[in-house]
C-alpha cells in the first residue's frame, strides 16, 4: 500500500507533533500574516501526514476496518469542533450543525465519489465495486440525512425548521442505532460486501503490494494519526477568521466559510480515497466516502442533541428547499450509480457536476 511501511519517514513523525505544538501556541489569538502563512504550511503537512498514518493502520488491520479508522477519527474531531463553535458562536451558530453535516454529505457523496469514479475509470477502463455493500451504505446515508435534515422542515411541534426535544432525542437515538448497525454489518456479519473486488467479481481479501507493518508501527501511526487530525481541525479553526474576512471582503455568502472548513477537514479522507482509486480499489474509496458521510450524521446529531441541553438559542436542522432538492437528486443519482457495480467516467462526471452545483449555490444562494 505504501512504500517502506516498516519505517515511518521522519517528516511524518515530526509534522503531527509540530502541528499540535503550533496549535497550543496560537489557540485563541489574533495571528499576523506571517504566522498564518506558517500555520497554512503546517496544516497542509498535517493533512498529508494523516493520510500516511491512516494508510499504515489500514494496511495493518485490513479492509473494511481500515476505512473506518480515518472516517471515525476525523468525524469525532469534527464533532468536537462543531460543538466548540456552537458554544462560542452565539446566534450565528444556530445553523452550524446543519450546514456542516450537509456540506460533509455533499462533499463526500458527490465530490469524493465523483473524483474516485473518474480517476478509477480513466485509469483502469471502468471502476468496479461491490453493489451490495455500497448500496447498503448509501441507503443508510439517505435515511440518516432524511430523518435528521429533511424532517425538521416539515414538523409542526416547534415553529421553524426545528425539532422539539422529544423529536431531537428520537433523531439522535436512531442515528446512533443505524450507524452502529451499519458498522456491525460492515465489520462482522457481511464483511465481504465491503472488500475490494476484481473485474471478475472475486473478493480481494489481502493486499499484495507490501508486507503488513508491525503492530508497534501501527500503534505509533494510530497515535500520530490522532495528533495530525487534531492539528488539521484545530489549525483550520485558527485560520477560519482569515477565511471569514476574505469571504466577507469578496462579498460571498457566509455559508462559504463552512464549506471551506469542511473541505479542509475532509481533505485527508479525500486524498486517501483517491489513492485507493488509483490502485483500482474503488470499493475502499467508496467505503471512505460514504462512511464519512454516515459518521458525520450519525455522530454529529447525537452530539449536538446532547450539547443543546446547555446551549442557548435555537438549533436549526431543517434544510431549505434548494438543498433538499440537491439531496434528493444526489440520492437518486447515487442509486443509479451503485446498482450496476461498475462505473465509467460519465458517472464520475455526473457526481462532480452535482458537487459543482452545490458549491455554486453556496456562493450564490
Amino acid at each position: 500500500m505504501i512504500p517502506r511501511l516498516r519505517s515511518l519517514t521522519q517528516w511524518t513523525l515530526l509534522v503531527p507533533v509540530l502541528a499540535v505544538v503550533l496549535l497550543a501556541l496560537t489557540w485563541g489569538r489574533n495571528l499576523p500574516g506571517a504566522v498564518i502563512a506558517l500555520v497554512t504550511v503546517i496544516l497542509a503537512g498535517s493533512v498529508l501526514a494523516a493520510v500516511h498514518h491512516a494508510e499504515v493502520v489500514a494496511h495493518r488491520v485490513g479492509e473494511p476496518f481500515g476505512s473506518l479508522v480515518l472516517a471515525i477519527a476525523v468525524t469525532i474531531i469534527e464533532v468536537a469542533l462543531i460543538v466548540t463553535l456552537m458554544v462560542d458562536g452565539g446566534d450565528k451558530s444556530s445553523t452550524l450543525a446543519r450546514d456542516t453535516v450537509f456540506a460533509a454529505v455533499m462533499i463526500t457523496c458527490n465530490g469524493v465519489v465523483g473524483l474516485c469514479l473518474l480517476v478509477g475509470s480513466l485509469r483502469h477502463g471502468t471502476a468496479v465495486f461491490n453493489p451490495e455493500g455500497t448500496g447498503a451504505a448509501l441507503a443508510t446515508v439517505a435515511t440518516l440525512a432524511t430523518l435528521s435534515l429533511v424532517l425538521p422542515t416539515f414538523t409542526t411541534s416547534k415553529p421553524g425548521p426545528e425539532f422539539s426535544g422529544v423529536q431531537l432525542t428520537f433523531a439522535a437515538l436512531t442515528s446512533l442505532v443505524l450507524y452502529g448497525l451499519f458498522v456491525a454489518t460492515q465489520t462482522v456479519r457481511h464483511r465481504d460486501y465491503f472488500l475490494p473486488i476484481t473485474r471478475q467479481g472475486e473478493v480481494i481479501t489481502a493486499d499484495d503490494h507490501a508486507a503488513a507493518p508491525s503492530a508497534r508501527t501501527a500503534w505509533i501511526s494510530l497515535g500520530l494519526l490522532g495528533l495530525a487530525l487534531v492539528g488539521v481541525v484545530g489549525l483550520a479553526k485558527g485560520v477560519s477568521p482569515t477565511i471569514e474576512s476574505g469571504v466577507e471582503a469578496a462579498g460571498l455568502h457566509h455559508a462559504v466559510v463552512g464549506v471551506i472548513i469542511a473541505l479542509l477537514v475532509l481533505l485527508p479522507e479525500t486524498i486517501a480515497a483517491l489513492r485507493s482509486a488509483r490502485r483500482d480499489r474503488v470499493q475502499t474509496s467508496l467505503n471512505l466516502a460514504l462512511g464519512s458521510a454516515m459518521a458525520s450524521i450519525g455522530l454529529t446529531i447525537p452530539a449536538v442533541a446532547l450539547a443543546s441541553v446547555w446551549l442557548s438559542g435555537p438549533l436549526v436542522l431543517g434544510l431549505g428547499s434548494t438543498h433538499m432538492l440537491l439531496l434528493a437528486l444526489t440520492v437518486v443519482v447515487s442509486s443509479l450509480t451503485v446498482v450496476p457495480g461498475r462505473a465509467t467516467p460519465l458517472q464520475g462526471g455526473v457526481h462532480l457536476v452535482l458537487f459543482a452545483a452545490y458549491l455554486e449555490l453556496a456562493i450564490n444562494p
